[in-house]
């Protein structure tokens, strides 16, 4: 059956919070070796993660409503690749780790947290 509408229980977008833009930005820039797409909308700025259509992605925002938390939401990336590299580029741009390189159950791969450069506690995943 055909439908133009998300199932339910699909991640669509995510938002995380960012009090200095510019920082926050820049530390996922490095962590994932990519660069954002920043735009305003609403009066609140963006950095849109780079995605191909019809893809899910999200955004590092900053507007009057949104404020960074550590034990708010818990985003989940996807590393494609091994967790390390993600990791240690998330120090070097001056965050931390929360969690270190975590087994789940067979064959779902693994997890980690980090602490990004707004306070922000990110997923990370992967299948290596």
């Amino acid at each position: 059956m055909a439908t133009d509408k998300a199932p339910a229980n699909v991640a669509v977008w995510f938002e995380i919070p960012a009090s200095d833009f510019h920082r926050a930005v820049g530390f996922y820039e490095k962590v994932f070796e990519t660069k954002l797409i920043t735009e305003t909308m609403g009066g609140a700025q963006l950095g849109v993660f780079p995605h191909e259509q019809p893809g899910n992605s999200g955004c590092v925002i900053k507007g009057d409503s949104y404020k960074p938390a550590r034990d708010g939401c818990v985003v989940y990336l996807e590393a494609k690749g091994a967790l390390d590299g993600p990791l240690a580029r998330a120090v070097a741009a001056g965050g931390k780790v929360a969690t270190p390189k975590t087994a789940l159950p067979e064959g779902m791969g693994f997890y980690a947290h980090f602490m990004d450069s707004e306070g922000n506690r990110v997923g990370l995943h992967s299948v290596e």
